[in-house]
């Protein structure tokens, strides 16, 4: 600990204060709360959406991973990036034009079942808060090294800001975080990865040669095949990775911040533009940290290898660059979890309290005061979750909760959008049967059952770490067979309506 370091971490939180104090004097209503009022312009959310997605994972985790693994750890970074294909050409402009403020707002246009909108609320549920575990753990850690505070407190400490920027700035605060949020980690990563090339004379083959001469690897370094042993697990990971991305339901959220499909076509474009740069500059940074931490410093590390940022700072350039990528860091966190925050309170104040239990009859300062008292109730449960995971690898987490969006939401929105047979019936049947399928899989898998890295040390039973390759196609099987076998048919005539308003935008 020393004096930079507290003074750049005190910058970002009186900074993020300050947006959330003023934030606050605009966030009167559900509109505001929920969606900025719809102000934001492409160019604004692109940097929001960008801003919520380079998280934690992806600034410690995967930067890590490429560190310690090399051609596997950016197996990461690629799924990350062409998942954004996938919501600009097929999901993101028409859930702009069916929804309000949620993704239950969207699927409730074509289904008026409030079990349905329960069900997909419950999902955003358990989705956001899992992913929400990934971050704070990466920001338990990055406090705990620069700080000296016990990792216990240093969750709280986040959790607890975190809570207040959506309680009292509700979306407002949280897109002008990530906005700013994305523009320092382009700068700080773009001024470590120049400096990583200029001390291998500005040749990127004399940085693959070098790292992997400096691990044990050697020429392997630079071949698949070091994390993943097994093809399954490859595909399984990159198809969870490439659709998972479409379901997340704080991404959804944003397509709902501005006026028109244009603006959301924009939004998308600009976020794939910054997410690109933003990890061919990881490799820069993961194969440095091989090379200027050492291979061997990384691997022993106690957190899982998710502090090789902050320690080729601090190999590169010292304290004073350590504390300030180290608090860029620390805004990336604050930025992320908040947006997850305000999408789970969003489902559960919007769609479960309002719309399941009080069958819309709420008023606008009941909603958002449910809103609040929720954020703190999901803040209090993530910050629990998150001690217990302490020592596991936040990219991991992350490509889990990736796993659970593409096996539950993505086939109920593909469906919803695209099927004229699909009925109530099937898309519960599918949020059903993915969900439980991944968390299942998951629970039977090596990253919780093995024999000496598991949390149970037991034989594993299913053999692949990521469930994907399994549990997206359960996902679209349960809402075809429920959708086929349903009692009632499908409402074509809602259909239709749906239809129009999807590549319209009429309402």
């Amino acid at each position: 600990m020393n004096v930079t370091t507290i003074i750049f971490f005190l910058a970002v939180v009186i900074g993020t204060l300050a947006i959330t104090y003023s934030a606050a004097k605009r966030t009167l209503n559900p509109q505001e709360f929920y969606a900025a009022g719809h102000r934001l312009n492409g160019v604004q959310n692109g940097l929001a959406i960008a801003g919520d997605y380079m998280s934690a994972a992806s600034f410690l985790g995967v930067t890590a991973t490429i560190a310690m693994y090399g051609y596997d750890g950016f197996f990461y970074a690629i799924g990350f990036l062409v998942s954004y294909l996938v919501i600009l050409y097929v999901v993101a402009e028409p859930l702009h034009n069916l929804g309000t403020y949620t993704l239950a707002d969207a699927i409730a246009v074509r289904f008026e079942s409030t079990l349905l909108r329960g069900m997909v609320a419950l999902n955003t549920l358990t989705i956001t808060i899992f992913y929400m575990i990934a971050q704070l753990v990466g920001a338990g850690a990055l406090i705990h090294l620069l700080l000296d505070i016990d990792y216990t407190y240093a969750v709280m400490i986040v959790g607890s800001l975190m809570t207040i920027f959506v309680v009292f700035g509700g979306m407002v605060a949280t897109s002008w975080v990530q906005i700013i949020k994305a523009i320092l980690l382009l700068a700080s990563t773009l001024l470590v990865s120049m400096i990583v090339l200029s001390r291998f004379g500005w040749n990127v083959l004399a940085m693959f040669e070098q790292a992997s001469a400096h691990t044990p690897l050697q020429e392997r370094f630079l071949q698949p095949g070091n994390e993943f042993d097994s093809p399954l697990d490859t595909i399984s990971l990159h198809l969870a990775l490439i659709l998972g991305t479409a379901g997340l339901p704080h991404i959804i959220a944003r397509f709902f911040t501005v006026k028109n499909a244009r603006s959301t076509r924009k939004s998308v474009f600009t976020a794939t533009w910054i997410v690109g740069i933003f990890y061919l500059m990881t490799v820069f940074l993961g194969f440095g940290a091989s090379v200027f931490v050492g291979w061997e410093q990384i691997m022993d590390g106690e957190n899982g290898g998710n502090l090789a940022v902050p320690m080729l700072a601090n190999a590169l350039g010292g304290e004073f660059l350590m504390a300030y990528l180290s608090a860029v860091a620390f805004a990336t966190i604050l930025a992320v979890v908040t947006g997850l925050v305000l999408s789970a309170s969003s489902a559960f104040a919007h769609d479960l309290y309002s719309n399941v239990l009080r069958k819309g009859k709420t008023s606008e300062r009941e909603q958002i005061v449910a809103a609040q008292c929720s954020s703190v109730g999901v803040g209090i449960i993530s910050i629990i979750l998150a001690i217990g995971f302490h020592n596991m690898n936040v990219v991991v987490l992350v490509a889990l909760t990736f796993a659970m969006a593409a096996s539950a939401n993505l086939p109920v929105i593909l469906f919803t959008l695209y099927w004229r047979r699909f009925t109530t019936t099937g898309a519960i049947t599918g949020i059903i049967t993915g969900l439980l399928s991944s968390l299942i899989l998951v629970c039977l898998g090596p990253y919780v059952m093995d024999a000496h890295s598991g949390w149970i040390k037991a034989e594993a039973l299913f053999p692949l770490a990521n469930p994907g390759i399994v549990s997206i196609p359960l996902g679209f099987l349960g809402a075809i067979v429920g959708s086929l076998c349903s009692p009632k048919q499908a409402d074509v005539r809602r259909f239709e309506q749906a239809l129009v308003r999807t590549h319209t935008g009429i309402r």
